[in-house]
């Protein structure tokens, strides 16, 4: 696993915390960046028509903490003028980078010829481009689909338009617009585009383990991966790849550091915003958290109908209790993998519904 650099800033470790829509927010990204292995950050999409009209909300997502260093803003956007003022926006508020979303597959974004609209649209993803780079002198990077449908893909030559455009740094998440999240991404076109341009590609899609993290990198021969719903489910994952590249035996938390990561995560959420919206962003994280637990499901489904922090608190104490101790709780039942969570992959968990969307709109 070596280090790669856009520009000058240097991704050590190469590995990448995805951005998502009503995820990757200052909360999170920090959670996430104090279990260690993360060598970029990205904020959540943010709407350049948001952003220049000062909307208060789009401001405060380009917020970060110098611990999160390197940090990326990743915006999106159909119009030239906006997106380069914008970028100018996130260079003011000191952001390392700057990344423009090409991948949103959500129609309300794509109608406004945003995300993953560019795709059918180059010369106008073309003149976004080249108006940026004129605009910041932060580096520029893009996040990409495949193409805009299975018919149309153009993953590569778009690659080689944003390469002469100045993109320092291109993603690319193995899916057309068309797939949505649905199927496997493929990464077999990842690996054409790294091999067509000579800046620094990394690759996305279905990185929730370490082991097919490790054989989709290997097999794409991209300079980094990113991450996403992976590291919801297991915040402690870029860490774990690190081990195991070291040839290490890959860091296990036990129950009560899991515990208490999810008190952490609340106690930050607290202190962030309105109460009623720290429960529904506990719920959130918890739905992915507790994949793979024993009695994960009833656990959900008891903190979805809790109303208040003292009743979150007291329904995680009781379960991670019983799973210390080997009490089984609920059913005891760990359930499949179900839903796919992305850069802008509409999800509200159930019971949280109006206090955390997650937009339509990476991983």
């Amino acid at each position: 696993m070596k280090p790669f650099k856009i520009r000058d800033i240097q991704i050590d470790p190469p590995l990448i915390l995805s951005p998502m829509a009503g995820v990757t927010d200052y909360t999170f990204r920090r959670l996430i960046k104090r279990r260690g292995g993360v060598g970029l950050v990205v904020s959540e999409f943010i709407s350049v028509e948001g952003l220049t009209r000062n909307n208060p909300k789009s401001k405060r997502q380009m917020r970060f903490d110098e611990e999160e260093r390197p940090f990326a803003v990743q915006i999106f956007g159909g119009q030239a003028p906006r997106m380069a003022m914008g970028a100018e926006m996130a260079e003011e508020v000191g952001a390392d980078i700057l990344d423009v979303n090409c991948g949103c597959p959500a129609p309300k974004v794509v109608k406004n010829g945003g995300g993953s609209g560019l795709l059918r649209d180059l010369p106008r993803l073309e003149e976004i481009l080249k108006e940026i780079k004129k605009s910041i002198t932060i580096p520029l990077t893009l996040k990409v689909r495949t193409g805009y449908t299975d018919s149309s893909i153009n993953v590569v030559d778009v690659a080689k338009m944003a390469e002469q455009c100045g993109v320092e740094h291109i993603q690319v998440h193995g899916r057309t617009r068309e797939q949505g999240y649905k199927g496997r991404a493929n990464w077999d076109l990842i690996r054409q585009v790294k091999e067509a341009v000579s800046i620094p590609v990394s690759g996305n899609g279905d990185l929730t383990t370490i082991d097919y993290a490790l054989e989709r990198w290997r097999e794409a021969g991209t300079d980094g991966i990113l991450i996403g719903r992976g590291a919801m489910q297991n915040p402690w994952i870029f860490r774990q790849i690190g081990d195991v590249l070291a040839g290490r035996e890959p860091y296990q938390p036990d129950t009560e550091e899991k515990k208490d990561v999810l008190l952490e995560f609340f106690g930050m959420c607290r202190e962030e915003m309105p109460e009623i919206v720290a429960l529904g962003k506990m719920k959130q994280l918890a739905g992915q958290f507790t994949k793979g637990l024993p009695g994960g499901a009833q656990f959900r489904q008891t903190l979805y109908h809790s109303h208040s922090a003292d009743e979150i608190l007291d329904n995680i104490t009781i379960y991670f209790e019983d799973l210390r101790t080997g009490r089984r709780y609920g059913d005891g039942l760990v359930e499949a993998e179900t839903e796919e969570i992305d850069s802008c992959d509409a999800f509200v968990s159930p019971g949280t519904q109006g206090a955390v969307p997650m937009q339509a709109g990476v991983r």
